[in-house]
């Protein structure tokens, strides 16, 4: 068993920091922590995606005359990486949009608690 564990230690990091965030945004009821679980999704996407890109002894794809062409195996793929920076802007800008509407729910409900939440817009006429 300590074999199968053994070399995969971030991949369990990240298994464990997604699921965490699973759990905060379906079973919280604060909006914020919703949020925050949203984020560490989006993280543990995204450092997953980066961790499967990375090649050990690898070296950017520009061409070196020290390292022969036969072997492409040599050069790492920089199309992961490049996506995965996008990826960081769509989290940067989903987090404020999300946060910009807690702002917003608060403002006009006087409350973060979803339970709460949908107990007063069932109340308005």
């Amino acid at each position: 068993m300590l074999e199968i564990v053994e070399g995969y230690y971030a991949h369990f990091f990240l298994m464990l920091l997604f699921v965490i965030g699973l759990y905060a945004m379906m079973m919280k009821k604060n909006l914020i922590k919703k949020i925050f679980g949203m984020s560490m999704i989006q993280s543990a996407a995204i450092l997953f995606w980066i961790l499967v890109a990375y090649k050990e002894r690898a070296t950017v794809p520009i061409l070196d005359p020290n390292i022969s062409l036969k072997n492409p195996d040599m050069y790492m793929n920089p199309m992961p990486h490049t996506l995965m920076l996008t990826a960081i802007v769509v989290a940067v800008v989903t987090l404020g949009v999300a946060i910009a509407l807690a702002i917003a729910v608060y403002r006009n409900y006087n409350t973060l608690d979803e339970d709460e939440l949908l107990a007063r817009i069932k109340e308005e006429p």
